[in-house]
């Protein structure tokens, strides 16, 4: 599986500016609204139901929040650049700038976990996370995000 598979160009967001984990959870519900046409309110309720399970921020300024809800068909992405990184309870306690959203629908088991695997081994890629902080352009994002490279185990 290959983050083209799960992100859209348009769900790439460059330069936001959230000042709270709750507004950039928000945010990434207003761009899943806007590019897959899935429900804002069910989205938002969904990802702050997990966030209370346990903070999805992995560490080094990257979050990975995710979800499942029961209008989905296939794993949708949404990818956040913020302009200044917001606490997000991470687990290294350092705030986050680099944000990687997954909605999978309910009974996604296998294609859920091998998308946040995914996400995961791209986004603990130091040149990667580099090449995403310098860039201010969408296009540049998700050219970066969708380049292809090795496979590594999880």
């Amino acid at each position: 599986m290959e983050l083209s598979d799960i992100l859209s160009a348009d769900a790439v967001v460059s330069k936001l500016n959230a000042t709270s984990k709750k507004r950039l959870l928000q945010e990434i519900a207003r761009v899943a609204d806007e590019v897959y046409g899935l429900p804002c309110t069910e989205i938002f309720a969904a990802l702050q139901d997990r966030e209370l399970l346990g903070a999805t921020g992995v560490g080094n300024g990257v979050a990975i929040p995710h979800a499942r809800l029961a209008c989905l068909d296939d794993v949708k992405g949404v990818f956040v650049r913020l302009e200044h990184p917001v606490d997000y309870e991470s687990v290294d306690s350092q705030p986050v700038n680099l944000i990687f959203a997954l909605l999978a629908p309910e009974g996604a088991g296998a294609m859920h976990l091998k998308s946040l695997a995914r996400v995961s081994r791209t986004l603990r890629d130091a040149t990667v996370c580099a090449k995403l902080r310098s860039s201010k352009d969408a296009n540049a994002l998700f050219a970066i995000l969708t380049a292809i490279q090795p496979s590594k185990a999880a």
